[in-house]
């Protein structure tokens, strides 16, 4: 097995992607220096790392691959001003919103005890929840 080319995603960000894939900034362009404080940024540049380190190895279309299939689809949304870094700007860092969840009701879920062939009269109504 190779050795990747970074050992960690903060390396391979630091190194790779903030120095390669430069966009202006601002408008639909958005980045926070604080970019490990956002989850779905974590979430997304590793899975970007991880598809890089295995598709270099890959001889003649590897790379294209990459772009095509992982960095193009990444990259709008990562950076997009509805992405995860939307209420940053690249010099200040504001806490992303956590979107409240309420628990489901008792009875809601199906318990793992009751069988698919149940009947379907014993599981909640969808309609009448929305």
């Amino acid at each position: 097995m190779t050795e990747p080319v970074y050992e960690t995603v903060e390396e391979w960000v630091t190194e790779r992607f903030v120095p390669m894939y430069r966009r202006t900034l601002g408008g639909e362009f958005r980045w926070c220096a604080q970019w490990w404080r956002h989850a779905e940024a974590i979430s997304r540049l590793t899975a970007l790392w991880h598809a890089w380190e295995a598709l270099r190895l890959e001889a003649g279309t590897g790379m294209g691959v990459w772009y095509r299939d992982h960095l193009d689809h990444q990259l709008p949304i990562l950076l997009g001003a509805r992405g995860p870094f939307y209420q940053c700007s690249e010099d200040e860092h504001l806490e992303p919103h956590l979107a409240n969840v309420d628990p489901a009701p008792p009875g809601w879920w199906p318990s793992s005890t009751e069988s698919a062939s149940d009947s379907p009269a014993d599981e909640p109504e969808l309609d009448s929840h929305v």
